[in-house]
């Protein structure tokens, strides 16, 4: 059953987690406020969604309890769905975390934080894997993920209840250039050469961003599901190959895709420094993990699940349009 929620508080609003989950609140009639550190993203975001009367913008500095604590007044849910660049990661992720809690701790909000799959670390015979899976991260980003998740759920924290819902990789047509698939479907849209992280031919999960907002909300809403872990699982899993034949068949275009492994991330990692710490997570493009949805399915019901087909065709759909209210660049 879902609890009587009124006003929810959504960090990292204009980002491609956020806007899904202010658009669902929205569609659900709950009182909405966009946090995030660009005013004029903000009112860009809000004339995107048609500039609803649900919809209050606020922004500040994610890193200020201060600057959290006075853009939740009156909220009951705290979204936190900021993130940091992975080259920032280790240093900025559990000062954010932190902030972020104290803030809800003196509001006495729930907070839902959206998470990935790093903190699993390498995957086992067991697949699709539950929220029970033991966490072993070799890595530097899964380590810093389960330090946040020990933050996070750190009894210090008496007068908040939080929960993670954790996404495997995503796409969509909020999705931008911190997704893996972001980017590539930008420069495919355009008919340009792209670039497709990791490997092209073993099949991975991800997920419709708007098919995670749905589920993310609905936990959200329900006051049984806090003090928990979440998957969030996909529709499926899919190969790159297979994810740019449709994006090129949505798309009208036949650009050439270039697949780019550890040589050619760390040689860009020379001119942009986020690519070079996107390395260590290549194991997960040739060892998948997959998600387990059967906890949702018994707690909320059926998981939504757009198929890659119409998924992608929308997603390719969405940036053609922006593209082409974009003003032509000239030399």
């Amino acid at each position: 059953m879902t609890n009587q929620v009124n006003k929810v508080l959504v960090l990292g609003a204009t980002g491609g987690t956020g806007t899904v989950i202010i658009a669902e609140l929205l569609k659900r009639g709950i009182e909405t406020v966009a946090f995030g550190r660009s005013l004029p993203k903000l009112k860009q975001l809000a004339a995107r969604l048609g500039n609803p009367a649900g919809l209050s913008l606020k922004a500040g500095d994610v890193f200020s309890a201060d600057d959290v604590f006075a853009a939740g007044q009156g909220a009951d849910v705290i979204v936190h769905s900021a993130s940091v660049p992975y080259n920032e990661m280790t240093t900025r992720l559990l000062p954010m975390g932190e902030a972020v809690m104290e803030a809800a701790d003196r509001l006495a909000a729930k907070v839902v934080a959206v998470d990935g799959i790093y903190p699993y670390g390498r995957r086992k015979d067991e697949q699709p894997i539950s929220e029970d899976f033991p966490k072993n991260p070799h890595t530097k980003k899964g380590k810093i993920k389960l330090e946040f998740e020990r933050m996070f759920f750190s009894p210090r924290w008496n007068r908040s209840k939080g929960m993670i819902v954790r996404l495997p990789d995503y796409y969509g047509p909020t999705a931008n250039d911190a997704s893996y698939l972001g980017t590539t479907f930008e420069a495919i849209a355009a008919g340009k050469l792209a670039m497709f992280i990791g490997n092209m031919t073993v099949p991975r999960e991800y997920v419709y961003l708007p098919d995670a907002a749905v589920m993310i909300v609905e936990l959200a809403l329900r006051e049984e599901a806090y003090g928990q872990n979440w998957n969030i699982p996909g529709a499926g899993t899919i190969s790159g190959k297979d994810i740019v034949r449709l994006a090129r068949a949505a798309s009208g275009k036949s650009g050439p895709v270039l697949p780019v492994g550890a040589f050619g991330l760390s040689l860009l990692g020379l001119f942009i420094p986020v690519m070079k710490e996107i390395v260590e997570m290549l194991y997960l493009t040739k060892e998948p993990l997959r998600l387990s949805g059967r906890k949702y399915e018994r707690f909320a019901g059926p998981i939504p699940a757009t198929s890659f087909e119409d998924g992608i065709r929308e997603t390719i759909s969405a940036i053609q349009s922006r593209q082409a209210k974009m003003p032509e660049r000239r030399l």
